[in-house]
């Protein structure tokens, strides 16, 4: 392994930033004012770091959407995105449906009811995986040319966008409303002049925003300074070639580097004949915002990507410190497509859009799942968005600062890559050490120099030199202030502040694998008293070294201004269940391996069918409640109080002790042959037909029995290559096998209907010479499972939802 130094000389503090010189105003007398800069966005005069997420209403039963948009609040998220998908709303011409799932007003109130942001994207060309894009058919019949200003196109924008301003009249700025932006059309790339056509029509329909935006991936041309670009990454993709291996343009996310655009996203969109501007021409007048992150991918028929919790959390770490100051994720919630009254919804060969996608699943591997599941990428990007709620506004005016010793194109796995982020007097040091499909190796020996400008004093971290593990990524502090503690460094990743017991606590994660050491300004200290190792003085500086990490590792530090902070640092995994929220009249931190929702005087607990324990720092005054009467106790557990809640021995719960968990799984009729791949635009491999799997695939039945609780999975381990669930003729469910299990939820399904006939699975096996001649792209860990039809395991998973109020 070549060696190189790690050291890194922070510029002087660029000048002021651009102000004043964009057309983006708030509405008048808000209390908390919008602008952008040309290098960060604030708010109410304050910078401001935005986190985003999707969520399409219209691919979710509108009954759960106020838990599950508490549920993305809980992660950090501070703005909801969403597609207003134009055939969701209106797939027969003249009749407009905005009633119970498309009921797009009911959802943005959700969002003001809980402080979320809302930011509609309002196409009218969306993509996002519909038929035609999400235009009409009806549209794509007339005499017009979409996504042009051709007036008879514009004539039916001009209706939609007059639709969608009636349902959100009222709910902008100037009214109090949650409307933070508004996207116009998507992956545009070569038409200025009507993206700021459509911009104007939005106005006039009534819909008013402080920010609009565009996407700005593919070197797009935008009309100057009328939207702010937001750019993407994605650390995988269905819509490159079966046999293209893993893309460049996905690779290159994994790096450091000062480069926005990324031009492989909607590249099998774009004619490659026809360019759009120069990339990252807009570096100069705007920040750098995202709104396309990676949050999962879909899996398309002929490539199925799979994306793992760290290769999503490394992604959205790299590009805090690559420069982001707006985190963007697509999606952040899975979702199912809507039964159509004419057609099937899905983008399709059939509709001439270069992939297949399944009929209904939209799940996108997103930290939310289709049904709401928690995902463990879910609770690596919250660790992220615990530090930027309470250090965005430090982190957005930094500027992001490479090594010189930058690595010798994507192809170099060796060169450690990291990056600061500073303003000249403190910072953050970034370092990824994870990549998808190719591991990274460990760096032993490591250890970084960082050089401020004006003959500071530079930081050597950590005091003696650490082994970087393998697939490693993380964030630490350089001299950060802390209610008058100065934090010289930490070699563990901040994550938020509470108040507990008269002291500011910054709570930090452990890095896996590396010892905790903090560092502490001696000017800065009265007094410190440590649970354990040694404290040693060394250059005016305190070094806390020998932490052993946990809920009772907590520093004590008065501050030489008369102030008291603790620096507590768990160890990587129980920071990796901390919740911070509003609960029960005090701002709190929970730990809790359940998901935690707050809801101003309840905390409700998702998946604890049987006994669960949760603790909190600060402790209520009183133990606090649960709804249904169980017992609940309290014991000190380090610094927090941890509450244990009887359990439930009746429940069933998918893996829980005592729970019944067996399913009544009969195979009906074994597979046939399967049939030949056939191929449709752009030479890419179809989903079979309909007609294979009526007649091939092979055939489950499954009994569902009764006094199941609500928001119960069936849990389905299976290989194949297409799985489709039937409640009598009603298809209800489907995948396309990517080695994933397959999770079905019984509320969605017809009742009486699966009472009566029980659940049909048909699975179809891949044809063998599609395996082997790369027309479909199965991952590789899969081995040849897709040419085999079988369900090879199934249970009920489900997980009661346990509400906790003030004792």
């Amino acid at each position: 392994m070549t060696t190189r130094p790690h050291r890194l000389r922070i510029p002087s503090p660029a000048g002021p930033p651009l102000t004043g010189h964009l057309p983006f105003a708030d509405a008048p007398g808000v209390p908390d004012p919008i602008e952008v800069t040309s290098r960060w966005l604030t708010r109410g005069g304050r910078p401001w770091f935005p986190v985003s997420g999707e969520f399409h209403y219209s691919r979710y039963p509108a009954g759960e959407w106020e838990e599950e948009l508490l549920k993305m609040k809980a992660g950090g998220v501070k703005a909801v995105a969403s597609y207003v998908i134009w055939i969701h709303h209106e797939e027969i011409e003249g009749r407009v449906r905005f009633d119970g799932d498309r009921d797009l007003r009911r959802f943005a109130e959700l969002c003001a009811r809980h402080g979320l942001d809302f930011v509609p994207r309002i196409g009218p060309w969306s993509h996002a995986e519909v038929r035609g894009g999400g235009l009409p058919d009806w549209l794509l019949a007339r005499d017009c040319v979409p996504r042009t200003d051709d007036p008879a196109y514009l004539e039916s924008v001009r209706a939609w966008f007059t639709a969608i301003a009636g349902q959100l009249r009222g709910l902008d700025r100037a009214h109090g409303g949650p409307i933070v932006a508004i996207q116009i059309e998507n992956e545009l790339y070569d038409q200025p002049g009507h993206l700021l056509t459509l911009k104007r029509m939005a106005q006039q329909a009534g819909l008013s925003a402080p920010l609009w935006t565009s996407t700005a991936w593919g070197g797009v041309q935008l009309p100057p300074d009328e939207l702010l670009p937001l750019y993407g990454g994605y650390p995988e993709a269905f819509w490159t070639e079966a046999d293209g291996g893993w893309p460049d343009t996905c690779r290159k996310h994994f790096f450091f580097t000062h480069q926005r655009d990324d031009e492989g996203i909607g590249a099998d969109l774009r004619p490659t004949t026809v360019r759009g501007g120069e990339p990252d021409a807009f570096a100069d007048r705007f920040p750098w915002a995202t709104c396309e992150l990676g949050g999962g991918m879909a899996v398309s028929y002929h490539r199925r990507p799979r994306v793992g919790p760290d290769d999503i959390g490394a992604l959205g770490l790299t590009k805090i410190g690559c420069g982001s100051v707006w985190q963007g994720f697509y999606m952040f919630h899975g979702g199912t497509n809507p039964v159509g009254e004419l057609t099937t919804l899905q983008e399709s060969h059939a509709t001439g859009y270069p992939n297949d996608l399944p009929v209904l699943t939209y799940d996108f591997q997103a930290p939310l799942g289709e049904y709401g599941q928690y995902r463990r990428t879910y609770h690596e990007l919250r660790l992220q968005h615990l530090l930027l709620a309470d250090f965005g506004h430090l982190v957005a005016p930094m500027e992001s600062v490479l090594p010189e010793g930058l690595p010798d194109g994507q192809g170099d796995r060796e060169t450690l890559r990291w990056a600061v982020r500073s303003d000249g007097d403190s910072g953050f040091l970034f370092v990824n050490n994870h990549q998808p499909h190719e591991p990274l190796p460990e760096h032993p020996d490591t250890s970084f120099t960082v050089e401020f400008p004006d003959g500071k004093d530079e930081l050597g971290i950590p005091s003696t030199p650490v082994t970087i593990p393998a697939g490693a990524y993380f964030c630490w502090p350089l001299r950060l202030e802390v209610a008058g503690l100065r934090l010289e460094w930490a070699t563990a990743q901040p994550v938020c502040t509470v108040e507990a017991d008269g002291r500011t606590v910054l709570v930090l994660a452990a890095t896996e694998g590396i010892a905790p050491e903090l560092a502490l300004d001696a000017s800065t200290v009265a007094a410190v008293g440590v649970p354990s190792g040694d404290i040693t003085p060394v250059g005016g500086r305190l070094l806390i070294t020998g932490l052993r990490p946990g809920t009772d590792a907590q520093v004590d530090v008065d501050t030489a201004d008369g102030g008291r902070v603790g620096l507590l640092v768990l160890d990587a995994a129980t920071a990796r269940t901390a919740y911070r929220g509003e609960a029960w009249g005090a701002e709190r931190l929970v730990l809790c391996e359940a998901g935690v929702v707050f809801d101003r005087d309840e905390v409700r607990l998702h998946g604890t069918p049987t006994a669960v324990s949760f603790a909190v720092l600060p402790a209520p005054e009183r133990a606090p409640v649960v709804d249904d009467g169980a017992r609940v106790t309290g014991s000190a557990d380090g610094v927090f109080t941890r509450y244990a809640v009887a359990g439930d021995s009746g429940a069933v719960a998918g893996g829980e002790e005592g729970g019944d968990t067996a399913v009544s799984l009969t195979l009906v009729r074994p597979a046939g042959p399967a049939p030949e791949t056939v191929t449709g635009v752009q030479g890419r491999a179809s989903a079979p037909a309909e007609k294979y799997v009526d007649s091939v695939a092979a055939e489950y039945h499954v009994d569902v029995p009764d006094g199941l609780p609500p928001g119960t999975l069936l849990r389905l381990r299976w290989s194949g290559d297409v799985g489709r669930a039937y409640v009598g003729d009603t298809l209800v469910a489907d995948q396309f096998f990517s080695g994933r299990e397959w999770d079905i939820a019984l509320d969605r399904l017809p009742g009486e209907a699966l009472r009566t006939e029980g659940l049909r699975l048909r699975v179809l096996p891949l044809h063998a010479d599609a395996h082997a001649n790369t027309l479909v792209y199965v991952p590789e860990e899969t081995g040849d499972g897709a040419t085999t039809a079988a369900v090879t395991g199934a249970e009920w998973i489900t997980g009661r939802v346990r509400k906790v109020r003030a004792g």
